[in-house]
Order: structure tokens, then C-alpha cells, then sequence
């Protein structure tokens, strides 16, 4: 092969430009990868001096054929750009010229440059090719350049069966953004699970009434993990979605509306006060919708009407009256004090059991406010001995640190422990935690407790408790997918699970019984009904 004269290709270049001869051109630029740095640099200028209907096509047979280069010589892109810029005609004509084959760089640019008079012709373009490449590129562009005009062949694709696209589709209607764009994107829910993912993603960033309407109505969605991001996406938005989630509390659905009230709750906005509070003035029949609601107050600040929440404490459900105390612990005042004295003074069964959810619920503002008390005293003394070690502990320091030296002498003995087989909790409520303290204490168990099921997963890798508890709506990972993890450890013999949820839903209990679920109980439970099912397998 004769050695290029590389003068002699610049020369040609530039005499090319002059006349526009493209063919001539395209034949010295083919061997533009066997020339030198410099002087490649030097016919590119020459080409950039040409007109643009000279310089594109040819720019454009430069970035397909050497691809290689481009890193090293990002001036052949800024030409192009810079072309196309003062031109934008000339884009339009190039994507309709049927004598270039491979547009895709062209498609690339109109992203970049957001031209939304080239809607119309990638929209051409891609129904009329086969090539999935381009036609997923043309999807994601349409995405870019966020005309509204793109939604009905965005749509289209939504539907074509093949998750790359669709997800694409997905991707660039969010891009769109607008609420014809969110419904069509609501309209396709519910036959993928990766795809309907990847929507409540799009809602969870567009955030717009129909998007925020979509996730706060996913909450009633009978997939456990399709909640948990709801859940999660809710609370990242936060006071924006309050609104959204107030208008679910009209709704006779005991699930969506327990699922509801823990957003709320993990919300903390002041504006649901009133609701929930309206809500438990209807009186609910659901244990559950109550100690949900009561669990969301104790999160919410009420600056007035807290003397209300008292009627909690002499729920039906003892679950109920421990999340009450919760939330008159958290909005404590002389009021309430007062009245929980009235209720106490008795010292009748009613105020013995009142009296054991102040100290379940761990309600340290209320129990302080009583400590001064005789016949509190007296009250606590017939419960405390019977509590876990740890809750013990707990009020001894207490009242030794508010100056209630006389009371917590005592309560300050140590107790006798027998040795007690482990039975492991995980909940993500703090509360019902406690609760399952309390009660499995009651039975005689040493309660192993997480908030937090990749813990649970970790310690069980080592340690084999007599049985696992475990909630199904948990943020991160559910109780299903807990258990897959702990199967992967022990087998149902070695260590039964028991799903203990608010959730009463066939998909859910035939996706837990598939991951290794030995059985399913419903909240609230009681230590008579958690004995019952364990005792199956015990």
C-alpha cells in the first residue's frame, strides 16, 4: 500500500468543500484512520469550512465509521452540534433522507438539542423500522425533547411485550410528565411487576395529582413488596402527599386503611389530626384501623382535644389501649394526667389492667406524673414483678432518676430467671415489639426482638431460636422475603415461621406459604391466641 501523502488529503478536502463533491470527499475520509492526530484535527477544520449540507453528512460518516476517535477528538462532535445549531433545518432533512440508513447519531443529537419539531419524524421513523436499537433510542429521545405529542406512540409501546422498550416507554412518559402522560402510565399497572416498579418510580419524581392519587391508591395493592415502595416513596415525599392519603381514610377497606395511617404517622404532618381523630370518633371495627390510628397520633403533635385519646385505654383490644397510651405519652399534660388519676382511683380491675398498659406501652411521662401516688404505687407493685428483666430495669432507673428513690427500692430486687427458649420477633412497629415483649415474657419465652429484618437475617445465620414471628409489610424487605432468607438456613422442621400480620390477602398468604411459611396469623393477638398457634409447633 503506497504511503498516504497527508498535504495531499488536506489539499483535497479543502478543494472538495469548495465544490460540495461529497463522493470525493467520503473517499479521502476513509482512510482518516490511518492518518496522524494532526492531521486529522486539520480535516475536520477543512470540513467545517464547507457548507453544512457538505460538512454533516460527512461529520456524521466520521463518528459511525470511527467510532474509536471520538474520545480523543470531541471537536468532530462540537462541529456537528455547532452545525445543526445554526441549521436545525438540516437536522429534519437528514433524519427524512432515506439515503442515510443509519440515523441513529442524528437521534442521538435531537436529545440533546430537544428539538420538538423533530417529534414527528422519529415518530415516522419508528414505525417504520424494524431495527429495536433505534427504535428504543427514538423512545428514550422522545423522552428528552418531552413533547406531549410523543404520549400515544410512547403508550403504544408500552404494550409491545418486550420489557426493554416498555421499560423505556415507562422512563420517557415520566419525562413527559404530564397527566395524560401519569395516566396512561396508571392504565398499564398491574401485569408486570417490574414495570408497574418502575411507574411508581416515575410517580414517586413527577409528583403531580395523578401520580400522588396512583401511589397513595397502591397502598391497597395485594402485593406486600408493591405497598412497601409505596410506603417508602410516600414518606420521602412527605407533606405533599398528605392530602392524598387523608382522602383514603374514607374508605371501608380495613388494610388500606391500617397502611394509610402508618404513612401518616411516618409523615407527622399536623394536618391529619383531625381525620384520624374523626376517624376513631367513628369507631372503627377493626382492632387493627384503631390501633393504627392511635399509633399515628402518637407520632402527630395535638395541640388540642389530647383529653380524647384517654378513651383508648379502655379499648376491647389490648393492642388498641397500649398504642392509646403511646399517644398520650407523647402529647402528655395536666389534663390527661387528671383524668387517668380518675380512672385509677378505684383500684378496680378496670384500673389494674389501665395500669399494665402504662407499663407495657413504657408511657414514662404518664407513669411519672402517677409515681407520687399511694395507690398507684400499689397498683404498679401487683404488675411490675411479673415483666421482662429489661422492663424492670427500665423503671427502676426511672423513678431513681426522676427522685422516686422510695418507690423504686421497691421494684429494685433482681429477679430469678429460669432459663427460657428463644423465640425471635421482627416487626417494624416499635410498638407492637413491645408488645410482643410483654406477652411472650407472659409465656414463658425469652422474646428476641428486630426492627429490622436484614438483623434478624444476620444473628439467624448463627443462632437457631424455637420459632420466628414475623410481620409481612416491612419497609426494604418483606416478611416473605425474610423468609426465603431464613429457608436458605433452616428447613420448616428445624425452625417454623409464623406470619403474624394486619393483612388478610390471598396473594399474600400464597406468596408467604411459597417461601416457607409454616402458618398465618392475623393482629391483633393476644397471649391466648400467639400460645394457640405456637403451640403447633412447639
Amino acid at each position: 500500500m503506497a504511503k498516504l501523502n497527508y498535504a495531499h488529503m488536506i489539499e483535497e478536502i479543502r478543494d472538495n468543500a469548495g465544490t460540495g463533491d461529497l463522493m470525493k470527499a467520503r473517499l479521502v475520509l476513509s482512510h482518516f484512520g490511518d492518518v496522524d492526530l494532526k492531521t486529522r484535527n486539520r480535516l475536520v477544520y477543512e470540513l467545517s469550512r464547507g457548507k453544512a449540507e457538505f460538512s454533516i453528512p460527512l461529520l456524521l460518516f466520521l463518528i459511525d465509521e470511527y467510532p474509536d476517535v471520538l474520545e480523543a477528538m470531541p471537536i468532530i462532535k462540537e462541529t456537528l452540534l455547532s452545525n445543526l445549531l445554526a441549521y436545525p433545518e438540516m437536522l429534519l432533512s437528514f433524519l427524512k433522507d432515506p439515503a442515510l440508513p443509519d440515523k441513529k447519531e442524528l437521534i442521538r443529537i435531537a436529545a440533546e438539542l430537544k428539538f420538538d419539531e423533530t417529534t414527528p419524524v422519529l415518530i415516522d421513523i419508528a414505525a417504520n423500522t424494524t431495527d429495536e436499537a433505534e427504535i428504543h433510542l427514538i423512545i428514550e429521545t422522545l423522552g428528552h425533547i418531552g413533547d406531549p405529542e410523543a404520549t400515544h406512540t410512547l403508550t403504544e409501546f408500552l404494550y409491545t411485550g418486550k420489557n426493554e422498550l416498555g421499560s423505556a416507554a415507562v422512563r420517557s412518559l415520566g419525562m413527559v410528565g404530564t397527566p395524560t402522560a401519569m395516566h396512561r402510565l396508571a392504565e398499564r399497572m398491574g401485569a408486570d411487576n417490574e414495570i408497574d416498579f418502575l411507574i411508581l418510580s416515575v410517580f414517586a419524581e413527577v409528583q403531580d395529582r395523578v401520580s400522588l392519587e396512583k401511589l397513595s391508591e397502591t397502598l391497597a395493592s395485594h402485593y406486600a413488596h408493591m405497598r412497601s415502595f409505596a410506603k417508602k416513596e410516600l414518606v420521602k415525599i412527605g407533606p405533599k402527599a398528605v392530602p392524598f392519603l387523608i382522602a383514603n381514610l374514607g374508605r371501608r377497606d380495613s388494610d388500606f386503611l391500617v397502611h394509610t395511617l402508618n404513612v401518616l404517622g411516618d409523615i407527622g404532618d399536623e394536618s391529619a389530626v383531625v381525620p384520624i381523630r374523626k376517624l376513631l370518633q367513628n369507631e372503627p371495627k377493626s382492632a387493627n384501623v384503631r390501633f393504627a390510628a392511635y399509633e399515628a397520633l402518637a407520632l402527630l403533635p395535638l395541640r388540642k382535644g389530647a383529653y380524647t385519646l384517654t378513651a383508648g385505654l379502655l379499648d376491647a383490644e389490648e393492642h388498641v389501649c397500649i398504642a392509646a397510651a403511646r399517644a398520650i405519652d407523647q402529647n402528655f399534660s395536666n389534663i390527661l394526667g387528671a383524668g387517668i388519676k380518675n380512672l385509677l382511683r378505684n383500684m378496680d380491675d378496670e384500673a389494674k389492667h389501665i395500669v399494665k398498659i402504662i407499663i407495657d406501652s413504657q408511657a414514662d411521662k404518664v407513669f411519672l406524673s402517677l409515681a407520687e401516688e399511694d395507690f398507684f404505687q400499689e397498683l404498679a407493685l401487683i404488675y411490675l414483678p411479673l415483666t421482662h428483666k429489661d422492663t424492670l430495669h427500665h423503671y427502676h432507673d426511672l423513678l431513681t432518676g426522676n427522685g422516686f428513690k422510695d418507690f423504686a427500692g421497691k421494684i429494685a430486687g433482681e429477679k430469678i430467671e429460669t432459663t427460657r427458649s428463644r423465640v425471635v420477633a421482627v416487626d417494624d412497629s416499635k410498638m407492637i415489639l413491645n408488645i410482643y415483649k410483654s406477652t411472650l415474657h407472659q409465656l414463658g419465652f425469652d422474646p428476641i426482638l428486630f426492627e429490622f429484618p436484614s438483623a434478624a437475617i444476620e444473628w439467624l445465620q448463627s443462632e437457631k431460636p424455637l420459632l420466628v414471628l414475623t410481620d409481612l409489610n416491612m419497609p426494604d424487605i418483606t416478611g416473605v422475603q425474610l423468609t426465603k432468607e431464613i429457608r436458605k438456613i433452616y428447613s420448616g422442621p428445624e425452625l417454623p415461621v409464623i406470619m403474624v400480620t394486619t393483612q388478610n390477602d390471598a396473594n399474600d398468604n400464597e406468596a408467604a406459604v411459597r417461601a416457607g411459611v409454616d402458618k398465618i396469623i392475623h393482629k391483633p393477638f393476644n397471649a391466648a391466641s400467639l400460645q394457640a398457634a405456637m403451640a403447633e409447633y412447639l
